[in-house]
């Protein structure tokens, strides 16, 4: 297991959630919701720096049968942004299926309740999210998911 920090980002439409975990790579915690477009990557920027990260996860929300449909070309894309922002192979694509439910239903167990849930529920997939990750490379060695390269 590599040593270092790292974000995790649950890209959404309306809302971008942020996680991060301890040095050692060994648990994610919830960080903040970023509202997505202007000035998002900017943020993530501006995080990836306060928290010295080493790495930033990006979900890529694939269909269940592998499919990428329209919200997987956005996350590329948003990820692509991040790339030319952040130092070069810092930025990983994950697969994020099912992330997203699995927050909701964590947070529904846990007494969590509509506007509420709804406001905590990205930064709740970014730490599924990043801890599916982590615990990816801890099990197989290799660094998880595949490295995006910066948009030209």
């Amino acid at each position: 297991m590599r040593p270092g920090v790292r974000l995790g980002v649950d890209v959404g439409s309306v809302r971008v959630g942020v996680a991060r975990c301890d040095p050692g790579g060994i648990l994610a915690t919830p960080v903040e919701t970023i509202k997505s477009g202007k000035g998002d990557v900017d943020r993530l920027v501006a995080l990836a720096a306060e928290h010295e990260a080493i790495e930033v996860v990006v979900g890529l929300p694939t269909s269940l049968s592998g499919r990428e449909g329209p919200a997987a070309q956005a996350a590329r894309a948003f990820a692509a942004r991040l790339a030319g922002r952040l130092p070069q192979g810092s930025v990983r694509l994950y697969d994020e299926r099912l992330t997203t439910v699995t927050a909701e239903s964590g947070l529904r167990a846990g007494g969590v309740r509509g506007r509420a849930r709804r406001a905590v529920v990205d930064q709740a997939a970014a730490t599924v999210l990043l801890q599916a990750a982590l615990d990816a490379e801890r099990l197989t060695g290799n660094p998880p998911g595949e490295i995006v390269r910066e948009s030209s």
